[in-house]
């Protein structure tokens, strides 16, 4: 019975990053025995326990043999006879199947080391084909070390590619497809899982409306880049920088520009009306997804605002009041700071203004704070209002709350 460390905890040691949650491997073990010594069972799907002092995960070796289509379609085999290296071979990337003994020693019968040196996302075998998560995986590792300088293996992207075609992507649950998407929205370059996934030819089959935006113009006196696939990719990168780890800032970043997809071609490059055209899409999106609640409110007030916000300056005290209505910004307060985060990242997901000022997002926050510190109670009492006044008088004391907090107009 031998205990290795395996996974992302060896392979983040090799590349100098922060320890996170540590993964056992246990060779030449019965679940009996991991009883017997004091584990708790969890696995349900292989065997799995809890060790009973430091509460982290040992699994037993084991092999998969492909049953049925889907990422769950596997037989699992965890006999004592199962190997170190016959477990790391049913990995998905090199990278991952690295394995540290007791003594200190690596165990890397897959080349792991030397594409961590080469900065190389590559995967084992052919076996990777049989789970079609893995493409998301590649996706969502990318998203997370391409800025340490990794790239995916051409012959992982050709892999990928035939994965997609042979309609795998099909079969996943919206529940796993949004858990990558969420980690990836996470990281620090979410555009890398974008590329990934386009590259393979998935964007179109997890994130079509996204997808959609490729090869759309826009006007490139305010978009450098034109294209609007890579102003949303430039989006969603400036999101991570402005909010790291926020995934909830990252999804309404995503999806803000859904509507530009839908521009009829002789409007173009101009996109009119594209944030209420948007709504529609990011509906469907986020049905197919299962998306939370929180993440769709705030992605709706984005995609439908963005440019309300843009142009603050030039709008009238009482309609700065409506817009934050809108984004129920009175019942959800939290939502503001979010929404200021991603039309910042809007603005400057753009090429030459990544550095550029955004004064409408602090004054957005302080607007919001100055209308809602009017109480609706002490008002009534001071006044001696009951009823449909009192809410009038609500508004008109939040109007001039506003007016007297705004620190940007546009002169005359």
């Amino acid at each position: 019975m031998e205990t290795y460390l395996v996974g992302g905890a060896v392979r983040d040691e090799l590349l100098g990053l922060p320890p996170g949650d540590r993964d056992w491997v246990v060779v030449g073990a019965t679940p009996q025995q991991m009883l017997d010594a004091g584990f708790r069972p969890v696995g349900r799907d292989f065997p799995v326990f809890l060790h009973p002092d430091t509460g982290e995960e040992h699994a037993l070796a084991r092999t998969e043999r492909k049953s049925g289509r889907g990422h769950r379609g596997f037989v699992v085999d965890a006999d004592p006879s199962v190997t170190l290296e016959e477990d790391l071979q049913r990995r998905d990337f090199t990278i991952n199947a690295i394995a540290r003994d007791a003594r200190g020693n690596l165990i890397d019968p897959y080349g792991g080391t030397d594409d961590i040196e080469r900065r190389v996302l590559r995967h084992i075998g052919p076996a990777f084909a049989e789970d079609p998560l893995r493409v998301l995986r590649a996706a969502r590792f990318m998203a997370r070390f391409a800025p340490l300088g990794f790239s995916v293996a051409p012959e992982t992207i050709e892999l990928m590619r035939r994965m997609v075609a042979g309609g795998e992507l099909e079969t996943l649950v919206a529940e796993r497809v949004w858990q990558e998407l969420r980690k990836a929205l996470a990281a620090p370059k979410p555009s890398a899982f974008l590329s990934t996934l386009r590259a393979s030819g998935a964007l179109a089959v997890v994130l079509p409306e996204v997808d959609a935006l490729y090869g759309v113009p826009q006007r490139a006196e305010f978009h450098p880049e034109v294209d609007t696939g890579t102003h949303q990719e430039l989006v969603s990168d400036m999101a991570a920088r402005l909010a790291p780890g926020d995934d909830m800032v990252g999804f309404a970043a995503l999806t803000h520009d859904l509507g530009k997809a839908l521009t009829p071609a002789h409007v173009l490059p101009k996109h009119i009306g594209h944030e209420s055209a948007g709504l529609k899409p990011l509906a469907r999106l986020c049905e197919r997804l299962r998306i939370p609640t929180a993440h769709r409110r705030l992605a709706e007030a984005v995609c439908r605002e963005h440019l309300n916000v843009h142009r603050l300056a030039e709008l009238r005290d009482d309609t700065v009041l409506q817009l934050l209505e809108r984004c129920d910004a009175f019942r959800q307060p939290g939502q503001v700071a979010g929404i200021a985060l991603c039309c910042e990242a809007d603005k400057r997901g753009r090429l030459g203004s990544e550095d550029a000022d955004y004064p409408q997002g602090p004054e957005l926050c302080r607007l919001h704070a100055a209308a809602a510190a009017v109480n609706a109670r002490d008002l009534a009492l001071a006044e001696g209002l009951t009823g449909p006044e009192v809410g009038r008088a609500v508004q008109r004391a939040r109007v001039a709350a506003i007016a007297a907090a705004r620190t940007l107009r546009r002169p005359g």
